[in-house]
């Protein structure tokens, strides 16, 4: 059952460049059951309607006024503006042109989903189960590991990553640096954040500390952060940081096991002065607590809009407790925005890490008791408003973020989502393709079993022959 690995495209386009492309995707289904088409254009949903309706964006007609294209009819003639699909190109005085070139995808058999984003990952530890000794916070080190380990997320769908980076100690402001070169060399590709975070902000050895935070402010670093469970004074570490982001306008994102419900009401009730713009997580301590403190919490959290990031892979809400109920669905319930994220991605802390969005909603609804499309909700909708980035839904007007899983139901995509299409700004920019091959057998011809066929091996009608091979979910 062999999975490729997504590969990216040799070069990234700038911004502008992918900003003015045009793509038409065709057949598409939507989690609501819809079969469309969705036409992208400048970065952004320019049109969705029902399958078959829409023709591509053509090319600038005379005067160099763009045409947006139209809606075919069902007999093969396109209305006023709209691309005669059987022209062939451009007729002299008719007026049609060629549709821009590379610019349709034929999404039958695809799920269309708003494309995840993750706010949570270890970009400089990320591919380091494997390493002898020390993690190397060498700035070529880090670059290459952060770049590797977000072309592998970029590949599960994940078009936005905040990287939580670790400042001062030993290292450094070395490894932010090495964070945001690949984040400039990922444009066009992925959105990538950084967060800054220093061991140490209160005493005398808080200083050091302390400045650091500001330079990696300065340095480019968009969230300031940090661990204020490892400070001696972690009260005084909330308000260092937050100080800091109210001199610079900065959200706050902050690692806590929130085992202590005091401490969590000290920092729910401290970081109310920036809502909507901090976050904490993973709070697996919150799965130790009882409901009733769980409910407390939740309730403080949700009056000061502070965002609760949990990790399904490995922290978070266990669901075995005594009375049933998952922390996750209390904070839901009382409010709180609850998002996923996937953490370490085959560091010391998860050597088996896959950074993959659709693992996280899996485990949130498989384990945590939310229903596909929440789970769905806390790495897509969510995360992206965390990140404090635009909303995105599959219709006219909203960002092309976008997500194609193999299947037909959100639920089995969390399930089975191998084969995956990710666009971001309206541009194609990374595949994974799965295929699933069987031993000769007369099993599937006289039990009738579906099959996914490919071009040239099996049939085209979705069923493959014995020995056949066909597309994996």
């Amino acid at each position: 059952m062999p999975d490729s690995q997504p590969q990216p495209p040799h070069s990234a386009s700038p911004s502008g460049a992918a900003d003015r492309a045009s793509l038409l995707l065709t057949g598409a289904r939507l989690a609501d059951g819809r079969t469309v088409d969705v036409r992208l254009h400048g970065g952004r949903i320019e049109a969705v309607g029902t399958a078959g309706s829409l023709t591509p964006r053509r090319a600038p007609g005379p005067g160099g006024r763009p045409d947006p294209g139209g809606r075919a009819d069902p007999g093969g003639r396109a209305d006023p503006g709209g691309h005669d699909p059987g022209s062939g190109g451009h007729h002299p005085g008719s007026g049609r042109h060629h549709p821009d070139p590379g610019g349709h995808l034929d999404l039958g058999g695809y799920l269309l989903l708003p494309a995840p984003a993750d706010p949570h990952v270890h970009a400089d530890t990320a591919l380091t189960a494997d390493v002898p000794g020390p993690v190397s916070y060498d700035p070529d080190d880090v670059r290459r590991r952060a770049t590797e380990a977000a072309l592998l997320q970029l590949g599960h769908g994940a078009t936005a990553l905040r990287a939580h980076v670790r400042v001062g100690d030993v290292a450094g402001l070395g490894a932010l640096t090495a964070v945001l070169r690949t984040r400039r060399s990922l444009r066009g590709l992925a959105e990538l954040t950084a967060v800054a975070m220093p061991r140490v902000l209160t005493g005398v050895a808080g200083a050091d500390g302390l400045a650091i935070l500001r330079d990696a402010v300065k340095m480019g670093a968009d969230v300031v952060g940090g661990c204020p469970d490892l400070d001696p004074d972690p009260t005084g570490y909330v308000e260092a940081v937050l100080e800091v982001a109210a001199e610079h306008g900065c959200p706050v994102d902050l690692h806590t096991d929130a085992a202590d419900p005091a401490r969590l009401a000290r920092l729910a009730a401290m970081a109310g002065g920036l809502r909507p713009g901090v976050a904490i997580g993973p709070c697996d301590g919150l799965g130790r607590l009882p409901a009733e403190a769980v409910s407390r919490a939740a309730d403080q959290l949700a009056a000061a809009g502070v965002t609760v990031v949990c990790l399904p892979q490995g922290a978070c809400v266990p669901s075995d407790r005594p009375d049933g109920t998952a922390p996750v669905r209390l904070l839901r319930a009382a409010g709180v925005r609850v998002t996923a994220g996937s953490g370490a991605l085959r560091d010391v802390s998860n050597p088996v890490g896959r950074g993959d969005p659709l693992e996280a909603a899996y485990l949130l609804a498989s384990r945590h008791g939310l229903r596909p499309e929440e789970a769905y909700d806390a790495v897509s909708a969510a995360a992206r408003a965390a990140l404090g980035l635009p909303e995105v839904r599959v219709e006219a007007g909203f960002p092309a973020e976008l997500l194609a899983v193999r299947g037909d139901r959100l639920a089995g995509a969390l399930s089975l989502a191998y084969s995956r299409i990710v666009v971001h700004r309206g541009r194609v920019v990374a595949r994974t393709s799965a295929v699933r091959e069987y031993g000769d057998s007369c099993a599937p011809s006289d039990l009738g079993l579906p099959r996914q066929g490919r071009s040239g091996r099996g049939r085209r009608d979705g069923h493959g022959g014995p020995g056949g091979r066909g597309d994996l979910a």
